[in-house]
């Protein structure tokens, strides 16, 4: 990325965390503090313009990797996935946020601004939008399709409808399974859907249809019926429930699967089902890679979570880089 901050600079649209008062003003004290910033390609750790993983290495007494689980789950098996204008979510969220910033305008003049300063973002206003899943990504791709001006908003979701209030499996202190609705359903629904709910529970992509010129302009889905069989919840197709939905932008925010794995491969750090294995314990070896002089905390070692998670591992990783820098070095 071309700024600092991570997920909060651009992955969180802007109605959620302002860049200038939260995030910028954050990462303006760490500079202050003596924080060095590299980013873009000249940050990019083996790439043309950056430093490779070697130089890191030798140049540092501790690296840290705090890169985040940035490998969204795709629908490649679904016929018509090439087609144009299907994006993963966070291309769609990165792109608009940075647009933002860039030209410093929240209001409709945000375009003619970022014209003349950077390339302009997916724009869908005027267009029909599917979102597939649900979560916090989701909810915020819709409500970025509301501030863009979207004509049409759908949010698909595989699972069936929550109740509407605590399911008996998830009895108390267990995190309630029940219906929420969170601002986008309720700003899409207003605004695009005459009061209506836009999301369509307990179906399945069948195909992305396009035109003759490759270009999205419907998603085929099925209705699915789920049964407790065999100890777990399983899913059929209802059979003659086959539909098309009209689409201009589908935008994919099914979850992470983990950080990329090139960085790992560079830093010899040794990978645990998708994500960077590092110790999780009460011990001086806490937050350590396979590699000694390596570390690693957040989303990239312990799967998507919560921010809280992340302000946490942050803490808890930087008390460990001390230790480990603030050792007796050995004496051969």
């Amino acid at each position: 990325a071309n700024r600092p901050g991570g997920l909060m600079m651009y992955g969180v649209p802007n109605m959620k965390a302002d860049k200038g008062d939260v995030v910028l003003q954050r990462t303006g004290i760490m500079e202050k503090e003596g924080v060095k910033f590299v980013c873009g390609k000249a940050g990019e750790i083996g790439g043309q313009q950056g430093p490779k993983a070697e130089e890191l290495l030798n140049n540092s007494d501790a690296v840290l990797l705090a890169t985040g689980s940035t490998m969204g789950r795709d629908l490649s098996n679904v016929p018509g996935r090439q087609l144009a204008n299907i994006h993963l979510a966070m291309k769609f969220l990165h792109g608009t946020t940075e647009a933002l910033v860039t030209s410093g305008k929240v209001d409709n003049s945000w375009r003619g601004a970022t014209a003349n300063k950077t390339a302009l973002p997916i724009d869908v206003a005027g267009k029909q939008v599917v979102v597939i899943g649900g979560g916090d990504t989701g909810n915020d791709c819709i409500g970025t399709s509301v501030r863009q001006g979207a004509t049409g908003i759908v949010n698909l979701e595989l699972m069936p409808k929550p109740p509407p209030s605590r399911a008996a499996h998830t009895p108390w202190p267990h995190w309630p399974s029940k219906s929420r609705t969170d601002y986008g359903h309720e700003e899409a629904a207003e605004m695009v859907n005459k009061g209506e709910d836009i999301r369509k529970y307990s179906v399945t992509t069948k195909e992305f249809v396009g035109d003759d010129n490759g270009n999205l302009k419907g998603v085929k889905i099925a209705d699915l019926e789920w049964k407790h069989k065999d100890g777990r919840m399983q899913m059929s197709e209802v059979p003659d429930t086959e539909r098309l939905l009209p689409a201009d932008f589908v935008f994919l925010a099914l979850g992470f699967l983990g950080p990329e794995q090139a960085l790992a491969q560079q830093l010899g750090v040794e990978v645990d089902k998708g994500k960077f294995k590092a110790a999780f314990s009460k011990t001086p070896d806490d937050f350590r890679t396979s590699n000694p002089k390596v570390f690693a905390a957040g989303d990239c070692r312990r799967g998507q979570s919560l921010v809280v998670w992340g302000i946490a591992e942050g803490r808890g990783a930087a008390r460990a880089v001390h230790k480990h820098i603030m050792s007796p070095v050995p004496q051969n």
